[in-house]
């Protein structure tokens, strides 16, 4: 990339943005060189605005010279959907209590699974979300859920898009993927089977608004040797659903996240 003309002709704004978005990629700290490739910025530009964001507390400088988002960013963050997360908070963690797996709340985010809760315990279970993390909706059962019951047109243009296999057993055939979401709406829950990490399975149901539509997820992860106990933990799933909606409704309307 040519670096001495690759921000001109941009706002100031998106330059700015630009550098906070190179962190999106992972949690890995990233040269001031990494920045600005990632941001397509020239070098002086990336270390002007880099400075002032740490100046202000949006990234941090390590010893080593790297960089990382910083607590400010982190607490802008907790106001995101605060409503949902601080409703759905003491049903999941009873929810964790009751069945002791991993428990976890998610929303969609564009085409990804954006996770907002997550409670979990010592069981070797993989993990490979964290809270403000991403996954793809296809390979997960919370993004099954939310992928089911979005409008046709969303879902059609998911599944003409790319569809990342994660291991062997992820579904990536658009006439295949169409048939189980459909299966998720007959039943009103969905289930993976190592698609997203081998080692590991989902199930999921979906969180509706006073509305009907459906604004969230909740999930459970088990071990793969576990997959029997999916249908008994279904029941506690439903159930952990349905008083997240009951509490959403009497707290008023949750606006629905426009398609992205």
């Amino acid at each position: 990339m040519d670096t001495s003309k690759a921000d001109q002709g941009r706002s100031a704004a998106s330059k700015l943005l630009a550098v906070l978005a190179a962190f999106e990629a992972g949690p890995d700290p990233l040269m001031l060189v990494e920045i600005a490739e990632r941001g397509g910025l020239a070098l002086s530009t990336a270390h002007r605005l880099v400075a002032e964001l740490v100046s202000w507390g949006a990234l941090d400088r390590r010893p080593d010279g790297r960089y990382q988002v910083g607590m400010r960013i982190w607490e802008l963050g907790q106001h995101a959907a605060r409503e949902l997360t601080e409703v759905a908070h003491p049903y999941l963690q009873d929810l964790f209590e009751l069945t002791r797996r991993n428990v976890h709340l998610c929303i969609r985010e564009g085409t990804d699974a954006l996770y907002l809760e997550r409670f979990y315990g010592s069981r070797r279970v993989p993990m490979v979300a964290r809270v403000g993390g991403r996954l793809p909706l296809h390979p997960t059962a919370v993004g099954k859920a939310l992928l089911a019951y979005e409008e046709r047109w969303f879902r059609d243009a998911y599944l003409a898009g790319t569809l990342e296999r994660r291991t062997a057993f992820t579904i990536t055939e658009p006439g295949r993927l169409d048939r189980e979401l459909r299966q998720v709406r007959e039943r009103g829950y969905a289930v993976t089977m190592e698609e997203i990490r081998l080692g590991s399975c989902s199930v999921a149901v979906p969180v509706r608004a006073q509305d009907g539509s459906v604004v969230a997820a909740i999930g459970i992860v088990l071990a793969s040797q576990e997959s029997p106990e999916i249908r008994k933990l279904l029941p506690a799933l439903r159930g952990t659903a349905a008083r997240v909606e009951d509490a959403l409704h009497r707290s008023g309307p949750v606006q629905p996240r426009p398609p992205r």
